[in-house]
């Protein structure tokens, strides 16, 4: 299907080596039903996974692979590739690429070609686990996102070498709609936007806790993804182990009321807040100063409720675009609206929680409910999830403001 923001680009598709250049020969595909043209760059390493002839046949063009090309270089033949492209996309981006393109190396022709082009670059990493959370790696990666270069992925899943984890490249079609994304108008130019993620813990002695299983994955995107779409974000997280989305201010708290004076001190100078936190809603009644030591008898602990942060933004006025989430097990449409109407909110998110969904996972689906209307976002990577839902976000802030962007 053709996508009015891809229609014509000139994207020039780096693959790297690795078991998932295979899925590049499927978004090659995609890439022109969505209209774009497309060129094609094979590493060295990459042309040992799939070869040169499939490329060209779903392309339609010749299919570089080589910086000693005679025939292509004696009419600089990469410095034509690189002028030529609009959009660069490197899927799947290996461990090495990344490094490479990190360090400004230029040893072959697809660093080379990113070097010598303005076009914008992106990124869709691609390997083992391991690989991706290595220390160097991550180093690489914030390096390439702080030049500005758009990381797509990794998902989270089965992988060849038989173990699970992030690291997965993402499927073509996210792969298309993350693209569409970064090239489309930035729909939240010029607002401010709230978000809070992660769990909270509520102490119960210096070294025990209530807490919940969130893992702060789908805030943190929601925070990332507002970015790309041109606002200025806040982001107030929980007690998670999640590197700071580029361009985002982030405040760290632990406990929900910790949560509620950051939100409340924020939200005066936000035009839309989008509480993805997993707020507790209780908290012990006295948390001990001391360790509680084991004394063979059962213990009692009192609950008492914590602050509804949500809900008390809602009874600000004037107060900013409020969406909201909602985490069931059961019921989800029915708690959800429910949650929305006594809540007053302009949006809420709903999800399921366990089946490998919502909390502690990479994917998720939603359901996104308003006041006279609903709409399903299908499981996906939470990255592409957030941009759908900010879409919505976005529509929902020029219904009930009146206002564009």
């Amino acid at each position: 299907m053709t996508s009015p923001v891809l229609a014509g680009a000139r994207v020039l598709l780096g693959v790297s080596g690795g078991i998932a250049a295979y899925k590049a020969a499927d978004l090659v595909r995609r890439l022109r039903e969505a209209g774009a043209e497309v060129r094609v760059v094979l590493t060295e390493s990459a042309a040992r996974f799939v070869t040169a002839l499939t490329f060209q046949a779903l392309s339609g063009q010749p299919v570089r692979s080589s910086l000693w090309d005679e025939a292509a270089e004696a009419a600089m033949g990469h410095i034509e590739l690189a002028r030529w492209a609009d959009e660069i996309l490197v899927a799947p981006a290996s461990a090495d690429v990344l490094a490479r393109l990190a360090h400004g190396q230029a040893n072959d022709l697809l660093t080379t070609v990113v070097l010598a082009s303005t076009a914008p670059l992106s990124v869709a990493p691609a390997m083992n686990h391991q690989m991706w959370t290595h220390a160097a790696t991550r180093a690489n990666v914030e390096t390439l996102r702080a030049r500005g270069v758009r990381v797509f992925g990794p998902a989270s899943g089965a992988q060849a070498c038989g173990e699970t984890g992030e690291g997965r490249l993402l499927e073509p079609l996210d792969l298309i709609a993350e693209l569409a994304a970064a090239r489309g108008p930035r729909p939240l130019a010029g607002l401010r936007v709230l978000v809070s993620a992660g769990p909270t813990f509520e102490d119960i002695d210096p070294v025990r806790f209530i807490g919940n299983r969130s893992s702060g994955r789908m805030g943190f995107a929601i925070a990332e993804a507002a970015v790309a779409f041109g606002a200025e974000v806040e982001l107030v997280a929980g007690p998670v182990a999640l590197p700071t989305p580029t361009g985002v201010r982030r405040r760290d708290v632990r406990s929900a009321r910790e949560m509620r004076e950051a939100v409340l001190t924020a939200v005066p100078s936000s035009d839309i807040f989008v509480s993805a936190a997993a707020v507790g809603d209780y908290r012990p009644a006295e948390p001990s100063a001391l360790k509680l030591k084991k004394t063979g008898a059962s213990r009692a602990l009192e609950l008492v409720q914590n602050p509804d942060i949500l809900a008390e933004v809602g009874r600000l006025a004037p107060r900013p675009l409020l969406v909201g989430f909602a985490a069931e097990t059961d019921d989800l449409e029915l708690h959800a609206r429910d949650k929305l109407e006594r809540k007053g909110l302009d949006l809420i998110a709903a999800n399921r929680v366990g089946e490998n969904l919502g909390f502690e996972c990479a994917e998720n689906a939603l359901l996104l409910l308003w006041p006279g209307g609903r709409e399903e976002l299908a499981q996906a990577d939470k990255r592409v999830l957030a941009r759908a839902l900010l879409q919505r976000v976005a529509a929902r802030y020029r219904e009930t403001r009146g206002a564009t962007p």
